[in-house]
């Protein structure tokens, strides 16, 4: 009997014994405490926005001076600016002209003819005529159309050595718009002092009454004003330019980007 109990009890002891090693050996896998810590994944550096990912803007990406390009000194003076308002037009038919259409003879105002008013102006010494406040018997002219300087001395023989030019000359002004003009504004445009200059007699037989397109004074520097006067008659009397004239203007201009339009 001793041996049976024994026998059961060490039967019971290692049943026992395997039932409480099976529920250890499992608590590693339920005990939270236990757990082996799963990895965490952290951003890599490459994972982080870079520098490169956002590109700075390049020059070429920003609009530049040269995108709008800069006007032109020549674009931008007063005569050439004046000239681009002018009608250009053909040459009308010089049908029906008569100088006397304009004026018989120069004006006579204040005492005094427009002649001898543009010698006082532009002789750069002058002496009257004794007696007189008006007629200019002697003088010095720097002629604008030849460079050269001309002595003048009243007289029969000499006083044609300077003669005073229409700058627009009157038949030019006459195909070009004047013969719409009214008998007054003709008038006007004969003796306004515009369109009037001094110059060497030679020279003005030798202009005629050619345009910009067939005539330009010998004397370079003074191109540019030349044609910057004949552009504010223009303007002043509702003249047109024909194209070869425009274009010979515009090559002159070119030459003088800061060309500005007399007012007298």
């Amino acid at each position: 009997m001793r041996s049976r109990s024994s026998s059961n009890l060490l039967v019971g002891f290692i049943g026992s014994a395997v039932i409480l090693g099976g529920f250890f050996g499992c608590s590693n896998s339920s005990d939270p405490d236990q757990q082996v810590p799963q990895a965490t994944s952290f951003p890599t550096q490459s994972a982080a926005p870079t520098e490169s990912a956002t590109p700075e803007p390049t020059e070429s990406q920003t609009p530049t001076e040269s995108a709008t390009p800069e006007p032109t000194q020549a674009a931008s003076s007063q005569a050439l600016s004046a000239l681009a308002s002018l009608p250009i037009k053909g040459r009308a038919p010089k049908t029906g002209y008569d100088r006397d259409l304009f004026a018989s003879d120069w004006d006579y105002s204040f005492g005094c003819d427009t002649r001898n008013k543009i010698l006082r102006r532009d002789f750069s010494e002058f002496a009257f005529r004794t007696g007189s406040s008006c007629i200019i018997e002697t003088g010095v002219l720097q002629d604008p159309y030849t460079g050269t300087t001309i002595n003048f001395v009243r007289g029969v023989g000499t006083s044609s050595e300077v003669q005073i030019d229409h700058v627009v000359a009157v038949s030019d002004a006459w195909q070009k718009g004047a013969q719409q003009l009214s008998s007054d504004q003709r008038y006007a445009f004969y003796n306004d002092p515009l369109n009037l200059l001094a110059v060497s007699g030679s020279a003005n037989s030798q202009k005629s009454d050619s345009d910009a397109a067939s005539w330009l004074p010998a004397n370079k520097a003074f191109r540019c004003d030349f044609v910057a006067r004949q552009i504010a008659v223009k303007l002043s009397y509702n003249l047109w330019v024909t194209q070869a004239e425009y274009d010979s203007i515009y090559r002159v201009l070119e030459t003088c980007p800061n060309q500005t339009l007399p007012t007298s």
